[in-house]
C-alpha cells in the first residue's frame, strides 16, 4: 500500500530520520556470511579534522561503489576509522593546555598523553559525525583508531620485522626541521610560498700563494641564506667550467669563521649561473648534502650550526664567533639575527661584493643584495621556515620496498586508474630516496627502540625482550620519539582486519624477525604509550575471518596528492606483511577547485564547506555533483548552480512519483520485468535494460560521471518526460505494473548517488519494511530489448521533439495545432501514426498528418527518423516578419562571434587577462557559435 507523499520535497526532513534508520538496524554491513566480499577501507582523516570538499568527493565515490556492491548482493565491507595525526593532534591539545595556563614541557609524557586521550574521547569525532551527513554507509560497529590496541601491536611488529630484516636503520641525515614544532616533518608538510628575499655575493679567499687565472685571489658565491657561510664546508665548481680548473683541490678560507675549506669539482654547479661556484653546506641543505658526500664528507662530519630552535649554536671544529652564539637565524622581534649580522661582518670586512641597480628613472645605486623572489619552505602547521637539520633518525629502506609495488604495476596485478598516472608513480618509485620515520613528538606509536650506555639499540616489541637481548647488567633507555602517522597509516587495508593475529609476516623468520606479538608483554607495552586506548576493539573471534575473508580489499579510492604518503606505502607495506597487494585496483581522483579554477585555501578565501551545501540543496544533491563531474583524469570545479540543478533533478523525481501514486501506481511486486504488449512499455522495459547495462559498464570502469549522468537522463529524459507523458490518460493494469515495476527500477539504479530521496520514496510506494531499498536486489529485468517498441516509440520522441524546436525557434506558441505532410512516408512512420494518432495530436499537436505531397506556400521542414515532414506556415505567423527577426539576431551573433574568436586568438589575451575572463570570454563565443547555427536551421526551415 503506497503512503502518499508531502507535496514538497524537503532533503532536511528525511536525511537523519533515515540514518539513523540504516545505523541503528545495522543495514550498512547485513549478516551475508556465505556472500561474496567486496572490501573499501576509508582513506582514515585525521581525528582533528572536519569534512572538507576533498573529503566530500572521495567519500561520495566509495560510498557510490560500497552502496553499488551492496545491492548487486555482496557483503560490502567499508572500513572507517581515524588517523591520530600526531604533529595536528599535539598542537591542539597543547593549545587547549596553554589556554588553561599549562605547558606540555611543564608535565610528564604520560599526564600529556592522558589529556590527549580526553581531548580524542570528546571532541575527536567531529569528522565522524560529518561523514554520517553525507550519507555514508560505513562499518561503524567496527570504527578503527590508528592507536587501538590491536593497531598499535601491528605497527609494533611491523616496525621490529623491518628492523630485523636489515630494512630499518638509524641513521645521520637531513630532514625537513620544524623549528617551532621542534620536528621532522615529511615532504607533505611543507608548503613552498614565494617570499621576498635577497641574492647575497660574497668573496671567499683563496688560501695564500693561490690565484684564479684572471689573477683574482678570491672566489665570488653567491646565496640566498648568508647565515650559512657559517658551516660552508666547500665550495663546488662544474668539472668542466675552465675559469676554476686549476684551482680544483685548493682551498679557500672562509670571513668570520677563518675555516679552510676545500673547492670541489661538481656537476651540481651551474657554470651559467652566476660566478659558477656554489658555497656548500652540507648540513643545512639537500642538494649540499648530496654535495658534501660525493666530496667525501661523512654524514656524521658534517657541520651543524643551528639547534632544535633555529639558533646559532657552535659547530664541531668550534669555529662559530661567540658574538653568534644564541642568535636566531633570521631576525626576530625587531632584533637581528645571524642573517643581518654575517651581511654586516661580510660588509665591514670587504668581502660583501654589492649589486648595483637602476631606478625607476634610470640611475644607478648600490645595493647590499639583489632582490629577488625565492620558492621559501614552510610548515603547513608550524608555519615557519622548514629547516633542513642534520640529525639522527629512524629511516626505511624504501628502495627495497618499492621493487615489489613497481613489479605489481608493471605486470597489471595492480591497475592505477587513470593509467596517465602509471608515469609518475614509476618516476617516484624508482628514484625513491630513504623514509625518514621517526617524530619528536610525544603523542604517537613510541619507537620500540631502547638504548644502552653506548648507545647501541635493541629493538624489540616490550622492554622485557630488549633487556634479554642487552643482557641483564645492561640499563636500558627508551627512545622518544615516535613513528611517522604515514607509517601505521600504511597498514591500514590489513591491520584494520585484525592483522597479524591470522596470517604472521611472510618474511618471519628470514633475518629473525618474529612471528607475532602475544602475552602480556605487548599489552602492558602498549598500555604505556596510549594510556587510554580507543574503543570499538576488534572482537577477537572474529578477526581471522575478516582478515581472510577481506585482504587483499578490492579497491581504493583516493586523491592523486597522497600516491605517494600513503597509497604507494601500502603496497609496500603489504606486500612486505601479508606477501599480497593490499588491491587490485587502485582510483586516484582529481581536487575540487573554486568555481574560477584556482585551488581552494583558506588564506585566498575560496573554502567551500560542504556541510553548508547540505544544508542548502541537500546530500543527495552534492553527492550527484561529485559523481558526475568527476571525470577521471580532470579536477572538478565548484558550481552550485549544478547543485542546485541537481536538487531539482530530486524534485522531478518526487513529483514523478507522486504523479505515479495519483494514478494507482504503486511498488513492483517482481524482479522482473511484467508483461507487457504496449509498445509504449515494452519501450520503456527495454530502456531500464539498456540503463542497468549502461550503469554496469561505466560502474565497472569507475567511468562516475558516465554513470551519473546515465542514470540522470533515463530518469529526468526517458521516464520523467517521454514515459509519463506518453502513458497519461491510459492507466490500464498493465501499464500501472510496468509503470510501478520502472519506478523501482530507478530508485535502485539512483539509490548509490542518492541514497536519501530514493529509500524516502522506495518506502512509501508499497509495505516492504523488512525489505529496505538499502539491502534490495539490483535489478535484474530478465528482458531483452524489444526493437520494434524502440523504434517505433523513439521515431514518435523524434517526431515530437523536431516539432517542437522548430516551433520554439519561430516563435510559434507551443499549444498550436499544425497540419503535417509527408510526401513518401516509411512503413514505421505508416505505423506509428496509424497507431499513435492521439498521442501525436497530444504531444507533438500535429493534426492531421497527411500521407502526400503538402500544398504549396511557405512552411516549415522537420524530419523523425528518414521521414521529412512539411508544416504549412500560412496563416500561422508573419513570415517575411519571422525572416527578418530571425536575420537580425543571426548578424549580431555573428558580429559577436567574430569578435569574441579575434579576442581569443589574441596571445595578449589569452595569456595576461584573468583566467575568469578568458574563461567567460570562451564562453560566450561556444554560446554565440551555437546561435548562428540555431537560426541559421530556423531561416532555412522557411525556405
Amino acid at each position: 500500500m503506497t503512503t502518499e507523499l508531502p507535496k514538497t520535497f524537503d532533503p532536511a526532513d528525511i536525511e537523519a530520520r533515515w540514518y539513523a534508520h540504516w545505523e541503528e538496524n545495522g543495514l550498512f554491513r547485513p549478516e551475508r556470511p556465505d556472500a561474496q566480499p567486496y572490501t573499501i577501507v576509508n582513506p582514515p582523516p585525521n581525528v582533528t579534522g572536519s569534512l572538507h570538499i576533498g573529503h566530500a568527493l572521495d567519500n561520495t565515490l566509495q560510498d557510490v561503489m560500497i552502496r553499488y556492491e551492496r545491492l548487486r548482493g555482496k557483503d560490502a565491507l567499508w572500513v572507517v576509522g581515524t588517523d591520530h595525526a600526531g604533529i595536528a593532534t599535539q598542537m591542539v591539545v597543547e593549545r587547549n593546555l596553554n589556554s588553561q595556563g599549562l605547558k606540555r614541557t611543564d608535565m610528564s609524557r604520560e599526564a600529556f598523553l592522558e589529556h590527549v586521550w580526553e581531548w580524542k574521547e570528546q571532541s575527536g569525532g567531529t569528522i565522524t559525525r560529518q561523514l554520517r551527513r553525507l550519507g555514508c554507509s560505513m562499518d561503524w560497529p567496527r570504527e578503527q583508531f590508528t592507536m587501538d590496541e590491536h593497531f598499535s601491536k601491528a605497527v609494533l611488529k611491523t616496525f621490529v620485522d623491518l628492523y630485523n630484516d636489515g630494512l630499518i636503520y638509524r641513521d645521520k641525515r637531513l630532514v625537513n626541521w620544524d623549528p617551532k614544532l621542534k620536528t621532522a616533518i615529511s615532504d607533505l608538510e611543507v608548503e613552498t610560498q614565494d617570499v621576498k628575499g635577497h641574492f647575497w655575493h660574497f668573496k671567499y679567499p683563496l688560501e695564500e700563494g693561490v690565484t684564479l687565472d684572471d689573477g683574482r685571489d678570491y672566489i665570488e658565491v653567491a646565496t640566498t641564506r648568508p647565515e650559512t657561510m657559517l658551516a660552508d664546508m666547500a665550495v663546488a665548481v662544474h668539472p668542466d667550467d675552465a675559469r676554476y680548473k686549476s684551482v680544483v683541490g685548493k682551498h679557500v678560507v672562509l670571513p668570520i669563521t677563518g675555516r679552510r675549506v676545500p673547492i670541489v669539482a661538481d656537476e651540481h654547479a651551474d657554470p651559467e649561473l652566476g660566478s659558477g661556484a656554489v658555497k656548500i653546506t652540507p648540513g643545512h641543505d639537500f642538494n649540499d648534502f648530496d654535495v658534501g658526500k660525493r666530496a667525501g664528507f661523512a654524514p656524521a662530519e658534517m657541520l651543524n650550526m643551528l639547534d632544535a630552535e633555529a639558533n646559532v649554536c657552535q659547530t664541531a671544529d668550534g669555529l662559530v664567533p661567540e658574538e653568534f652564539l644564541g642568535l636566531h637565524r633570521f631576525k626576530r622581534d625587531g632584533v637581528d639575527g645571524a642573517r643581518e649580522l654575517v651581511v654586516q661582518r661580510l660588509k665591514e670586512s670587504g668581502h660583501l661584493i654589492p649589486h648595483i641597480a637602476k631606478t625607476k628613472k634610470g640611475e644607478e645605486q648600490v645595493l647590499d643584495a639583489e632582490p629577488r623572489t625565492i620558492a621559501t619552505p614552510f610548515g603547513d602547521r608550524g608555519g615557519v621556515v622548514i629547516e633542513p637539520w642534520l640529525t639522527d633518525q629512524w629511516y626505511v629502506d624504501a628502495e627495497k620496498l618499492a621493487v615489489k609495488p613497481i613489479d605489481a604495476v608493471k605486470s597489471g596485478e595492480i591497475e592505477i586508474v587513470p593509467k596517465s598516472w602509471e608515469k609518475t608513480f614509476f618516476n617516484w618509485m624508482e628514484n625513491i630516496q630513504p623514509w625518514c620515520v621517526s617524530r619528536q613528538l610525544w603523542w604517537g606509536h613510541r619507537i620500540p627502540a631502547w638504548y644502552d650506555a653506548e648507545g647501541k639499540p635493541y629493538v624489540a616489541m616490550t622492554e622485557e625482550e630488549a633487556q634479554a637481548q642487552a643482557g641483564e647488567g645492561a640499563t636500558l633507555t627508551r627512545d622518544e620519539d615516535v613513528l611517522d602517522t604515514w607509517f601505521s597509516s600504511a597498514l591500514w587495508p590489513f591491520a584494520t582486519l585484525g592483522w597479524p593475529e591470522s596470517n604472521p609476516s611472510p618474511l618471519a623468520g628470514e633475518g629473525g624477525a618474529p612471528t607475532g606479538a602475544e602475552g602480556e608483554g605487548t599489552a602492558t607495552m602498549v598500555a604505556a604509550d596510549a594510556t587510554n586506548p580507543s574503543p570499538n576493539p576488534l572482537p577477537q573471534g572474529e578477526r581471522a575471518s575478516l582478515f581472510d575473508k577481506h585482504y587483499p580489499n578490492n579497491l581504493l579510492i583516493s586523491g592523486f596528492d597522497i600516491l605517494f604518503f600513503w597509497d604507494a606505502r601500502m603496497m609496500m607495506m603489504g606486500q612486505y606483511n601479508t606477501g599480497k597487494n593490499p588491491w587490485p585496483k587502485l582510483y586516484l581522483h582529481g581536487l575540487v577547485r573554486a568555481a574560477d579554477g584556482q585551488k581552494m585555501s583558506k588564506s585566498k578565501g575560496n573554502v567551500v564547506d560542504p556541510l553548508g551545501l547540505i544544508d542548502q540543496y541537500g546530500a543527495d544533491a552534492l553527492r550527484f555533483f561529485m559523481a558526475a563531474m568527476e571525470s577521471q583524469g580532470r579536477d572538478i570545479k565548484m558550481d552550485d548552480k549544478r547543485i542546485e540543478g541537481y536538487r531539482n533533478f530530486a524534485t522531478k523525481l518526487w513529483n514523478a512519483t507522486r504523479f505515479c501514486q495519483a494514478n494507482g501506481i504503486g511498488a513492483s511486486t517482481s524482479i522482473a520485468a511484467p508483461k507487457a504488449s504496449h509498445a509504449v512499455n515494452r519501450w520503456i522495459i527495454g530502456e531500464v535494460v539498456e540503463t542497468k547495462q549502461a550503469l554496469d559498464a561505466a560502474l565497472a570502469d569507475l567511468r562516475f560521471d558516465a554513470a551519473a549522468n546515465t542514470i540522470y537522463h533515463f530518469v529526468w529524459d526517458r521516464f520523467c518526460d517521454w514515459y509519463i507523458e506518453l502513458v497519461k490518460g491510459n492507466f490500464d493494469e498493465e501499464t500501472k505494473a510496468v509503470a510501478g515495476w520502472a519506478l523501482d527500477q530507478i530508485l535502485v539504479m539512483l539509490h548509490p548517488f542518492m541514497p536519501f530521496i530514493t529509500e524516502e520514496l522506495w518506502s512509501k510506494q508499497g509495505d516492504r519494511a523488512d525489505y529496505p531499498l538499502i539491502t534490495a536486489q539490483w535489478p535484474d529485468p530478465q528482458a531483452e530489448v524489444d526493437a520494434e517498441a524502440k523504434a517505433e516509440i523513439d521515431w514518435l520522441i523524434a517526431l515530437t521533439s523536431a516539432t517542437r524546436t522548430a516551433k520554439n525557434e519561430l516563435g510559434i506558441a507551443p499549444g498550436a495545432k499544425l497540419q503535417a505532410f509527408c510526401a513518401s512516408p516509411s512503413p514505421l512512420a505508416k505505423s506509428v501514426v496509424e497507431t499513435n494518432a492521439g498521442a501525436i495530436e497530444r504531444l507533438a499537436r500535429l493534426t492531421p498528418v497527411t500521407f502526400g505531397e503538402a500544398p504549396s506556400g511557405a512552411a516549415m521542414q522537420i524530419a523523425a527518423g528518414e521521414d521529412e515532414f512539411v508544416i504549412p506556415l500560412e496563416g500561422v505567423i508573419d513570415i517575411e516578419a519571422e525572416k527578418a527577426r530571425l536575420e537580425k539576431a543571426l548578424a549580431a551573433s555573428a558580429k559577436e562571434a567574430k569578435s569574441l574568436e579575434g579576442r581569443l586568438s589574441n596571445a595578449n589575451f589569452v595569456e595576461r587577462a584573468k583566467p575568469e575572463a578568458v574563461e567567460k570570454a570562451r564562453a560566450d563565443h561556444a554560446h554565440h557559435v551555437a546561435e548562428v547555427a540555431r537560426l541559421e536551421a530556423a531561416l532555412a526551415r522557411l525556405g
